[in-house]
């Protein structure tokens, strides 16, 4: 049923803009994700410009804040999920190799701040990476709109699961 939530959780690292952390929000209703670990200097709700790009989101994603993202990652380790970081590295499964996960049935998918990425130290403690493979020259995406291209796949690919 489309209306049940995907087994996904999102940890935002250290994301500056609350305007992206909205639009995080938003597009994690439109998938119908689990969760959303807001880390480190990542705004919580009810910043004024996340409910302003959230448009009520915050409202209907369970939300939690982690002072320190090493938290988050231990705490859904913990719970039986397995953690990636959507960033690039030189072992990154490309996000159309998705199937590649095999049955993992918990995912937790981290991105990290809008300059900087992913922090590096948080790398060792991950299962791994995955990659949006991109063409152009920047070789970056806002993570916003990352996080919509990430998640759109992981719906896919939950739902194709599910079909009889």
């Amino acid at each position: 049923m489309l209306n049940d939530k995907i087994p996904v959780t999102l940890i935002l690292d250290n994301v500056r803009s609350g305007s992206n952390v909205g639009s995080v929000f938003r597009t994690s209703d439109a998938f119908a994700i689990e969760m959303i670990c807001l880390c480190g200097i990542t705004a919580v709700p009810p910043e004024r410009e996340i409910l302003k790009t959230a448009l009520g989101a915050t409202e209907t994603v369970f939300w939690k804040h982690y002072t320190i993202t090493e938290e988050a990652i231990q705490e859904l380790k913990f719970n039986g999920y397995v953690v990636f970081a959507v960033e690039q590295s030189d072992s990154s499964l490309a996000l159309d190799q998705l199937d590649q996960l095999g049955s993992e049935s918990k995912i937790a998918l981290i991105f990290g701040n809008e300059v900087k990425g992913v922090d590096e130290k948080l790398i060792p403690l991950l299962d791994g990476c995955i990659e949006v493979p991109q063409a152009g020259t920047k070789h970056s995406l806002n993570v916003s709109v990352c996080v919509g291209i990430v998640l759109w796949e992981f719906f896919k690919l939950f739902h194709k699961k599910r079909e009889p």
